[in-house]
């Protein structure tokens, strides 16, 4: 017993380090249906203790793997030791597997000992999707490695449009579970269900939700390439200024110029009048706008935000709304000074408004977020469908040569499908690209150069059955499996009664 009780516990913990290899850079996006086959059937034949430890382990094994970029961050950038950084991407990891071991734990608590049929493919993908969903809410959010973007290659991608990602997250869940029915009873109909949802999906591929909105445009992209560990340095602004200009003076046949997320390192205010405004000046003169990103402050108040000012045509600001902690601030303020990680520079930035006007760069309005805010689909969506187009810019330089901006870099693919527009991404030192409105790559830099990216993008309107219904659908469509459990679940429990 001791035995076998070990080897779930293994498989547990196997099952969680296959799971990474489904999202990007690898992109093997069957895996995740593998990689949750194994969770369940791990979890079959225990109690509730043992498959909270087991989610726990899967958990460790899953994020420890998957977000193992964040001791990149702390250690290479934030300037702590080697112990520190290990124990505190150890914590991080940790607290997002106590989500899967409690998920293990009420799942159990729901089904008893032993799983059903039914268990397997209702109600233990309706727990996925809500550990997906509390993972993306409980304490400002972190929906990252949602299983739904990493089949941004597969065939369940053509049901992005229609359910977002978290309904491909249940569809991919549905499918690990009737796999292990179809390998416990040893039938073919539930392969032949998986098969037919991945045909529609694969069909669904094709559809155009959304229609052309006017002509192409024609837009740039600046990566700087400025590394991290001084671009917030005093004798580098110049460099950096002088870097980006003349970058942009190369490009005045674009429409649209777009810089990164703080490109500019110092306060609006400071470089204004002899920087920003001879360079809107030169903008309005070619007949090009551009978007920019620099920290704002308001003298009165002395709070400051992260942002993206847009010159030429018009000028005005985005604030950005989601902030990350211990990034763009830091949650306990008496953490500063106790570890230099906790006192970055320009690591106090306050909230924007949560709705702010639109801005309109050549000639169209755009759905502006700033790195960290594109992971967030209900946020995008918020943008539309009165953009046309959606603009990412980020600062990936603090997670290196990690998994983190290629994981990044899909999770902004998967937006481009849900809202169908396209997605302008610019970062520090890549990956920046330009996406189009169902999700695919058109064209992408390299990473750690500094580089231009120039290119058509044709902007888009109208609605895909996501940005028209948002969540609701997902939300009925699991109150009805579970409904469906349930009703099964009371015919088990009569005839046991007989």
């Amino acid at each position: 017993m001791v035995k076998q009780e070990w080897h779930g516990h293994i498989v547990a913990v196997l099952a969680g380090l296959l799971l990474p290899l489904s999202f990007s850079p690898f992109h093997y996006y069957p895996i995740a249906v593998i990689s949750l086959a194994l969770l369940f059937i791990s979890w079959q034949d225990t109690s509730p203790k043992q498959a909270a430890l087991r989610g726990f382990l899967f958990g460790l094994g899953f994020f420890g793997v998957g977000v193992s970029w964040v001791y990149v961050a702390i250690h290479d950038f934030g300037n702590a030791g080697i112990p520190l950084a290990v124990f505190l991407t150890s914590l991080f990891v940790s607290f997002l597997a106590l989500y899967l071991a409690a998920a293990g734990w009420i799942v159990k608590k729901l089904t008893g000992r032993l799983f059903s049929t039914v268990d397997y493919f209702l109600v233990l993908p309706i727990t996925w999707l809500l550990f997906e969903w509390f993972k993306g809410w409980f304490l400002t959010g972190f929906p990252w490695l949602d299983l739904g973007v990493g089949q941004i290659d597969g065939p369940l991608s053509g049901y992005i449009a229609i359910i977002g990602v978290l309904g491909v997250s249940l569809l991919t869940a549905f499918s690990a579970g009737l796999l292990v029915v179809s390998w416990q009873l040893r039938k073919a109909w539930p392969i032949i269900l998986i098969v037919a949802i991945w045909a529609g999906g694969f069909a669904l591929k094709s559809a155009s939700w959304t229609e052309k909105n006017g002509a192409e445009i024609k837009v740039s992209l600046i990566q700087g390439n400025i590394p991290q560990q001084i671009k917030w340095n005093p004798e580098q602004l110049f460099k950096t200024l002088a870097l980006y200009q003349a970058r942009t003076e190369q490009h005045w046949d674009s429409d649209l110029i777009v810089w990164p997320e703080n490109a500019v390192t110092v306060f609006h205010h400071q470089v204004k009048e002899l920087y920003l405004d001879p360079l809107a000046e030169q903008a309005r003169a070619n007949q090009t706008d551009i978007l920019l990103g620099l920290p704002v402050k308001d003298i009165s108040s002395g709070d400051y935000f992260n942002s993206m000012l847009s010159l030429g045509s018009q000028e005005g600001f985005y604030h950005k709304t989601q902030l990350v902690p211990f990034g763009d601030y830091v949650p306990f303020g008496w953490l500063r000074g106790l570890i230099a990680f906790f006192d970055l520079p320009m690591s106090d930035f306050q909230s924007g408004p949560e709705r702010q006007p639109l801005l309109q760069v050549a000639g169209q309005k755009v759905g502006i977020s700033i790195c960290y805010e594109d992971v967030f689909s209900t946020e995008i969506l918020h943008t539309v469908p009165e953009a046309t187009l959606l603009i990412n810019a980020t600062n990936n330089a603090w997670y290196g040569d990690s998994f983190a901006p290629h994981q990044h870099l899909q999770i902004s693919q998967s937006r481009a499908l849900e809202t169908g527009r396209p997605i302008i991404r610019s970062t520090t030192n890549g990956i920046s690209a330009l996406i189009d409105y169902q999700g695919k790559l058109m064209s992408t830099t390299a990473q750690f150069e500094e580089e231009v990216l120039t290119g058509q993008i044709q902007p888009r309107r109208g609605m895909t059955p996501y940005v028209r219904w948002g969540q609701g659908p997902l939300w009925i469509l699991s109150l009805f499996m579970l409904v469906v459990w349930a009703y099964y679940r009371r015919i088990d429990f009569i005839r046991q009664m007989d």
